[in-house]
């Protein structure tokens, strides 16, 4: 195992610790602990409070989104572990200015488990906690089931529009009802050529041959729907594409946003070669491009592969979509 760390027992707390030195006008931790994040400016007055969380090993998911016009805090576990019920705790406090919380991540066992532990207890403190699961993969459970669907890169959407509607001064409900349509408007599928090495574990999460990718496959290693072999970008696209089509054929003729992702290992320029492709394929099923956002926006550590996020749009989230945010690690004005 080569990567760059000291004990990988101190991987997750040097990292944070590492986040918070190089931008302190961003961002503070709550009560000296590395594992909370939350914006500068918290709580910040008159507007409902966005909480997420999970393992870590996916940055910039979580704490990447923390900032002005996205989310107000996060609670950060060990590599692909859940964060504690303490600690999610910690950040809704600070967090908190009495118009109530949201809690919205990736649909997950065990994060589940415990922000739904957090919010019950916040709740007898009186403070009132929504809670909005993203459920965007499109190959882990069936589109008549895609309340049951794992989260993936499609969480970037959902912190964008939530954190817009927040910004604007929503109440806790709106904010609520427009991440949920986001959510049941969009679909990820993603393709993964090599797996991740855990620092804790120091091995590969899985194997796969050189000459083989997995189509489906989830951000911590889960099983796809397909492994084949090897493909041009060209048929990458297709098939992202078109299972994604398949899954939403009402995408068809719509105005959508497109999300291409690494997965932390693929470079730039292998991204650009894939959205050139499918680009021309959306135009082909006459869906018009708003927005596009192509980059490292949720990783699986230094896992070479991508993946594609449509989300279709209407007035709304387009006005929120195109509100200004800004945090260290995403920018739009």
């Amino acid at each position: 195992m080569k990567k760059i760390l000291n004990d990988p027992a101190n991987f997750v707390n040097e990292m944070m610790e590492g986040i918070f030195k190089a931008y302190p006008n961003f961002y503070k931790c709550v009560d000296n602990n590395p594992r909370t994040i939350v914006r500068k400016e918290c709580p910040i007055k008159d507007k409902v409070a966005i909480a997420t969380g999970g393992g870590s090993g996916h940055l910039p998911v979580f704490m990447g989104y923390v900032g002005d016009g996205l989310i107000d805090g996060a609670s950060i576990g060990n590599v692909f572990s859940s964060p504690s019920v303490k600690d999610m705790l910690k950040v809704s406090n600070a967090i908190n200015s009495g118009k109530g919380i949201l809690y919205l991540y990736g649909r997950y066992q065990g994060d589940m488990m415990n922000f739904d532990t957090a919010a019950d207890m916040l709740r007898d403190q009186g403070i009132q906690v929504e809670t909005v699961l993203v459920t965007d993969d499109i190959a882990s459970s069936p589109r008549s089931e895609w309340q049951k669907r794992r989260g993936v890169a499609g969480i970037f959407f959902a912190y964008k529009i939530a954190g817009a509607k927040a910004a604007k001064g929503a109440s806790l409900q709106e904010v609520k009802e427009v991440t949920e349509k986001t959510i049941s408007w969009m679909g990820t599928l993603g393709i993964a050529l090599t797996p991740c090495i855990l620092p804790a574990v120091g091995k590969p999460t899985f194997f796969i041959g050189e000459d083989e990718m997995e189509i489906g496959m989830g951000i911590h290693g889960e099983a796809g729907v397909a492994r084949t072999k090897m493909k041009s970008a060209d048929e990458i696209a297709k098939e992202l594409v078109y299972r994604v089509l398949e899954d939403m054929p009402e995408l068809r003729g719509e105005e959508v946003a497109v999300l291409v992702n690494s997965l932390g290992g693929t470079p730039l320029e292998e991204l650009f070669i894939l959205y050139r492709k499918v680009f021309c394929l959306l135009e082909n099923e006459n869906i018009k491009i708003y927005r596009n956002y192509i980059g490292r926006y949720a990783c699986s550590m230094e896992m070479q592969g991508a993946s594609l996020t449509l989300l279709k749009l209407d007035s709304e989230l387009k006005e929120l979509l195109d509100y200004p945010a800004n945090s260290p690690f995403f920018t739009q004005v």
